[in-house]
């Protein structure tokens, strides 16, 4: 079985906003997993820590947990922006892991990361992620 990691936005400006992009991380974590990947969403894991430690520890430990999955799939319409996120594009891209979002956020991906442009070729979006998922 793959493991996919879940990229997205998770920090907002009130925690009504950290609430609603961690439903839709774990909306989309649902999505992989029906495609037969076990999701690894980290947004689920620490949603209610905000200030019990500090952000270095969180973003060195889901860097660490990114380097042990499959691959990496970015929440459709929730990642864009997120200096989180662009941290853990550029660790896959560093790893070649293969990357996933929807086919209509293929150009935004490369546009905000250029390297995916040499050895990258964009993918069938979330149909490519659910071949990945089973194994074919």
């Amino acid at each position: 079985m793959k493991v996919i990691y879940i990229a997205g936005r998770f920090r907002g400006k009130t925690p009504w906003d950290v609430e609603q992009n961690v439903r839709k991380a774990e909306a989309f974590s649902l999505e992989v997993a029906r495609m037969g990947g076990m999701p690894l969403c980290p947004h689920a894991n620490t949603r209610f820590f905000d200030g019990q430690i500090d952000d270095q520890f969180w973003i060195e430990g889901t860097a660490e947990l990114l380097r042990r999955c499959d691959a990496i799939a970015l929440v459709p319409g929730n990642w864009l922006g997120s200096g989180g996120t662009a941290g853990e594009i550029r660790i896959a891209v560093d790893r070649r892991m293969q990357i996933f979002c929807e086919t209509a956020d293929n150009a935004a991906l490369i546009a905000a990361h250029p390297a995916l442009a040499r050895g990258w070729t964009p993918d069938e979006g979330l149909t490519e992620l659910a071949r990945f998922c089973r194994g074919s």
